[in-house]
């Protein structure tokens, strides 16, 4: 049978109306104290009506995690409900939605961010500056931040997460051997750079039960010597493929280096990488703005859903002119 954008896709027992996604995409819309606003309930309830998933912005789980001063969060038992409004937006078009978890690590927002903190006191660059190592007590105190925050995701009704993963962020400086170079058990072997991330998805397991959807966004190539690769990734999340419902691939970030050709589908054979490695479905991303060119991706079986990111931000129903059969020219 032929796979197309239109067709339906499960993930983690949940069934999505269509395989196209919307990306995750920061909307610098929160208040100071990182509460989401009327903006983001009209921004994600606006553009919900035609895509099969949508993906909430990066979601602070610790006030010293934020990735700009006003991103959003959900650190309190007050943030849960600005983030429940949202939901209901988007529920109101028979679309879901899943939150995005992270913290920034070494590229937390200066601006809020009391003290710096990553797997090892490497800067990211002078702008941030030097982070603190972290001590094993203030690692689990963190890994308790992705067990609460995945309680009050519940609460706020989501119907998964997205563990992030990628773009330089904390979990990622935890994987990468370019920021890790810690000599305990969360540090040297692929084996001990994966335990953060490990101790992160048994605790939000342990709140959210087996059946509900967890995915990862993941950076598939630090673009440097010595860093990740695909087949690395996919190596050190082998052991978790019961335990995580899709993987969302991305590229980058880890390091201020950028990609020298951004074209279209410049991730793709990443993805493909991840689709051909592991079991679970794969969400590809990176200008596969066109119809043709996604359903000639499922078709092929080199990922299992499309996200799309900015062509959403400037045209709300762009996902409409992706899913009609006028875009194929039919």
């Amino acid at each position: 049978m032929t796979i197309t954008l239109n067709q339906p896709i499960t993930i983690g027992g949940l069934t999505l109306k269509n395989r196209l996604v919307m990306a995750p995409m920061q909307q610098y819309k929160g208040t100071p104290e990182a509460y989401a606003t009327e903006h983001h309930i009209q921004h994600y309830g606006r553009r919900a009506r035609h895509v099969g998933l949508m993906i909430l912005e990066s979601t602070a789980v610790s006030a010293d995690g934020r990735l700009v001063p006003n991103d959003i969060g959900i650190f309190t038992d007050q943030h849960v409900e600005p983030l429940r409004e949202i939901v209901k937006a988007v529920h109101a078009h028979n679309t879901h939605i899943f939150i995005q978890l992270s913290h920034g690590g070494r590229k937390s927002s200066p601006e809020v961010t009391r003290t710096l903190v990553a797997p090892s006191a490497i800067p990211f660059d002078e702008v941030y500056g030097t982070p603190e190592a972290l001590s094993i007590d203030e690692i689990q105190r963190l890994v308790d931040d992705y067990r609460l925050a995945a309680r009050r995701s519940l609460e706020a009704g989501f119907d998964g997460i997205e563990i992030h993963a990628a773009h330089g962020f904390l979990v990622h400086e935890f994987l990468s051997p370019l920021s890790n170079k810690r000599h305990d058990h969360y540090g040297g072997s692929p084996e001990n750079r994966t335990r953060f991330l490990r101790e992160i998805l048994t605790a939000i397991r342990g709140e959210v039960g087996q059946d509900y959807p967890v995915i990862i966004r993941v950076s598939a190539t630090d673009y440097a010597e010595g860093g990740l690769t695909p087949a690395s990734i996919a190596q050190m999340l082998k052991p978790f493929e019961s335990e995580l419902d899709a993987i969302d691939v991305s590229t980058g970030g880890l390091l201020p280096i950028q990609p020298k050709d951004v074209h279209t589908g410049y991730q793709l054979p990443h993805a493909a990488v991840f689709k051909q490695l592991l079991h679970m479905p794969v969400i590809a991303v990176g200008n596969l703005h066109s119809r043709s060119i996604a359903d000639r991706i499922l078709e092929d079986e080199l990922a299992d859903s499309i996200a799309i990111g900015r062509p959403l931000l400037s045209d709300p129903d762009y996902a409409d002119t992706m899913l009609t059969p006028e875009s194929l020219g039919i």
